[in-house]
C-alpha cells in the first residue's frame, strides 16, 4: 500500500515587479531562485529558503488595481509567513546586515527564539528557531 505524503507546495505571494521581489528575497532574505519562466502575460517566478523545502513562494506579479492593494497586506497586518531556521543568530545577524527591517528585538520564548521582520513590502514574518528538547 502506497502512503501517500501531502504537503504545501507554493504559497503566492502578491508582488509589485518580479525582478525586484526576486533580488529582495535571494539577496536580503537568502533564498534560492527555483524558477522564472516567461508565462503569456506572467512568469512563474519561485523562491525558497532551502533546496530541499517542500514549500516554495510563488513570486505572482500583481494584476489590476485589485491585487495592487494587497501587497504587503496579504495577512491583514498580522504575521503572515514563518521563517524557521536551525541557527537563529546566524540568519538574524545576515539579515540586519542587509538591511531587513526588523520591528522588534529578537526575544526567547519557551518555545525557541522568534523576532518579527518586514519583508520588502510591509508583510510581517516572524523568524524563529525551536528550542531543542
Amino acid at each position: 500500500m502506497r502512503t501517500q505524503k501531502r504537503c504545501l507546495g507554493y504559497v503566492a505571494i502578491v508582488v509589485d515587479d518580479y525582478d525586484r521581489a526576486i533580488e529582495y528575497y535571494t539577496d536580503k532574505l537568502g533564498f534560492t531562485l527555483v524558477e522564472d519562466t516567461p508565462q503569456p502575460g506572467k512568469r512563474w517566478v519561485v523562491v525558497t529558503p532551502h533546496p530541499e523545502s517542500d514549500c516554495n513562494l510563488l513570486l505572482a506579479q500583481a494584476s489590476g488595481e485589485r491585487q495592487q492593494g494587497f501587497i504587503g497586506d496579504q495577512c491583514g497586518g498580522r504575521v503572515f509567513l514563518f521563517l524557521q531556521t536551525d541557527d537563529f543568530w546566524r540568519d538574524y545577524t545576515a539579515m540586519k546586515e542587509k538591511g531587513v527591517h526588523f520591528c522588534q528585538q529578537p526575544r526567547e520564548e519557551e518555545y525557541g527564539w522568534v523576532v518579527v521582520f518586514e519583508d520588502l513590502y510591509g508583510n510581517r514574518w516572524d523568524l524563529y528557531q525551536n528550542a531543542l528538547p
